[in-house]
């Protein structure tokens, strides 16, 4: 087979391959809007086909089954969301500056996210029951405890910092201010960032 041949092949094989990909973004993004909407328990995997347009046996050519696309959204999601705090801290430079920085970013998260939010704890929920979920919650959870320890190295702290109680202190206020969020009385964004302003500065 020649050079020209095969590079014609390769370029069609990434083509579709990013055919493909580009396809189960949108499945995704349709998922993620009933999944806010309904929860895991309650969202069949007719309720995505429905909001995605597709009949069942085209959404199965893309996911093998409801576990595997859910997983798919909650990836994709928390992967964004932990860049958008990486990328927040990583300008940011001494303690009063990263606590600034680190705190607005989750305060807008809760605003702004609510929903996605809420379907994260649901799944990590689940996770306790199915072990399908918990190398993803679990991969998720590594990424969270590796921004805190950053975010407590450019803070310049003297003291080792606990990575790991940090993220639970900080998952722990982050959980309660989103059921307020969504149940509750919704906070102005400014006071959710006070609040886990407070929370940063009796461990950071």
């Amino acid at each position: 087979m020649s050079s020209d041949v095969s590079e014609k092949l390769l370029v069609r094989a990434e083509r579709k391959s990013r055919k493909r990909q580009q396809k189960k973004d949108q499945i995704a993004s349709s998922a993620l809007e009933a999944l806010q909407e309904l929860g895991y328990a309650n969202t069949s995997l007719r309720d995505i086909a429905e909001k995605a347009n597709l009949s069942l046996g085209m959404l199965h050519y893309y996911f093998e089954d409801r576990t595997e696309l859910i997983l798919y959204c909650v990836t994709a999601y928390k992967t964004s969301f932990t860049s958008q705090l990486a990328d927040a801290i990583s300008g940011a430079e001494g303690r009063e500056k990263v606590l600034d920085t680190l705190t607005n970013a989750l305060a807008n998260s809760i605003a702004d996210d609510a929903l996605i939010h809420r379907l994260w704890y649901d799944l990590r929920s689940q996770a306790l029951f199915d072990p399908a979920f918990r190398p993803v919650v679990k991969d998720i959870e590594r990424t969270l405890i590796d921004i805190v320890a950053r975010a407590a190295s450019r803070s310049g702290s003297n003291e080792k910092t606990n990575a790991e109680i940090g993220y639970a202190l900080i998952d722990g206020l982050f959980r309660y201010q989103l059921q307020n969020q969504v149940t509750g009385t919704p906070r102005s964004r400014a006071s959710l960032a006070d609040e886990m302003r407070a929370a940063l500065d009796s461990f950071m």
